[in-house]
């Protein structure tokens, strides 16, 4: 019998992971959904498709369950009838940049310095509020619905959670990425509310990251959070300065903070919330996002710049050493430039650059704008000695050991990826009173560690963040 079961439902699919109370651990099903692009910078899915595949997999391995926990894609949002529970619009993912006039214009209007103060985030399209907003003003069923007292909306968790569980709630880490909760008091900001226009009456209650969020089909759900955060817990992130980075759709590194909020935003990094486990308080991190890592690399792939993965685990030399750069702002910049109309290029080109250096270029790429996340990082809080790592990405050879080198860091790599999975079980098997922060099960997820061989010359990230400031002010 599995002591809890954990939902990490993602950008591009959902999967399903078992964690025993004695520690064991392990990956079930993953379903693919359809990625939708409505127009150049669109990006949706739909919501029924989650749900859908979300409660298959909850169905499949729910048999002597004594917990349920899922993760969720964070700034995703969907609109739903509060009677019926369907869905009025396609989920709007969180790489969409729909609402990038609307947050130019916030920015103009000066409204910046509130963001930033109250809910700890820069006015980008990434976060959820102006989604939110946007569906309120372009979907004539949600002006219908809000009239009628029916329409609900946040994001995609509490979609599952009210359809699912019949419980309207998000955690406070989900929240905390929306740009509308205060992070001090941890509950929904009049302030941020009226500024972006979401009426807060729309939205879920906040709750704990482990917790009571109500039953499925008899199984209580006891964690619910953003895939972050999980991966964050699941890499053994416990005290202050433990770091992780996730390469996954997009490379997303989280660092813990420790009780206080940190707030410095000439850095670029965003305070967040790492987790608040029941009537604890809450343990605070910082975060910091680029957009494109897996993606840049799958995108090179359709390009027909390579066929198998296989076929890029080792290069000769480094591409950058050879004057050859590519920045991974296929969706814009994130941390610590925060700047949407960044894109993505190529630099150093000749007549004898190869499909393959180019290639190697985009792996280096992502690793260097990583680079640039975590210098900020160490900056506002000193980061450990050690570096945990995961996602795709993370499986190549030549991308592990030239982002120790570009770090000069040692990294710990777990022999499982699925550490978004692990993390949110944890979470689950804390809230259902299995366990506790201090007494969780065996560690059975092996590391492995790459050691810097040869540190990248300081001369050469200057060359990279030269082409970064090119890429920018292109859109």
């Amino acid at each position: 019998m599995s002591a809890v079961i954990a939902i990490d439902q993602g950008t591009t699919g959902s999967g399903v992971h078992v964690l025993e109370s004695d520690g064991t651990f392990r990956s079930g099903e993953t379903i693919d959904h359809k990625q939708f692009y409505p127009q150049p910078g669109w990006v949706e899915h739909d919501a029924e498709e989650l749900v859908g595949n979300v409660a298959r997999l909850i169905a499949q391995h729910k048999d002597g369950a004594k917990g349920i926990g899922i993760a969720n894609q964070g700034e995703t949002v969907v609109a739903w009838d509060a009677k019926t529970k369907r869905p009025i619009h396609r989920a709007i993912v969180w790489q969409d940049a729909r609402t990038h006039a609307e947050i130019e214009r916030l920015k103009a209007a000066g409204h910046e310095e509130t963001t930033l103060a109250r809910a700890g985030l820069p006015l980008d399209p990434y976060f959820s509020a102006a989604k939110l907003r946007w569906i309120l003003d372009h979907v004539d069923e949600a002006k219908t619905l809000r009239r009628e007292g029916r329409l609900r909306f946040g994001t995609s968790d509490a979609f599952f959670l009210d359809r699912l569980a019949g419980v309207f709630a998000t955690d406070v880490t989900t929240a905390s990425r929306t740009s509308l909760m205060n992070l001090e008091t941890l509950q929904w900001d009049p302030e941020l509310a009226s500024l972006f226009g979401v009426p807060i009456e729309c939205l879920p209650e906040i709750r704990s990251t482990a917790g009571d969020f109500g039953a499925i089909d008899g199984v209580p759900v006891t964690a619910s959070m953003v895939d972050q955060q999980a991966a964050l817990f699941g890499h053994g992130c416990r005290k202050p300065g433990d770091a992780k980075i996730t390469f996954g759709t997009g490379a997303f590194a989280l660092a813990i903070a420790g009780d206080k909020p940190l707030k410095d935003p000439k850095t670029g990094l965003l305070p967040t919330i790492a987790w608040k486990l029941g009537d604890a308080p809450v343990t605070y991190a910082i975060d910091g996002g680029v957009y494109n890592a897996a993606s840049a690399l799958n995108w090179a792939r359709e390009l027909g710049l390579f066929t198998e993965f296989s076929e890029i685990e080792s290069f000769d030399g480094s591409a950058i050493e050879r004057g050859l750069v590519f920045v991974p702002a296929l969706s814009g910049l994130g941390c610590p430039y925060w700047d949407r109309s960044g894109a993505g290029l190529w630099l150093g080109m000749g007549l004898e650059t190869s499909k393959r250096d180019l290639v190697q270029a985009v792996l280096e790429g992502v690793a260097l704008r990583a680079g640039q996340v975590i210098e900020a990082m160490n900056g506002l809080q000193p980061i450990a000695p050690k570096l945990s790592i995961d996602g795709g990405l993370a499986n190549n050879g030549y991308f592990r050991g030239f982002l120790a080198n570009a770090l000069d860091r040692k990294l710990t790599v777990p022999a499982s990826m699925e550490l978004t999975g692990h993390g949110c079980a944890l979470f689950a098997l804390i809230g259902a009173g299995l366990a506790t922060i201090d007494r969780l099960p065996p560690e059975a997820l092996p590391q492995a560690s790459i050691a810097p061989e040869k540190p990248l010359n300081p001369a050469l990230r200057n060359k990279f963040a030269a082409a970064v400031e090119r890429s920018r002010n292109w859109r």
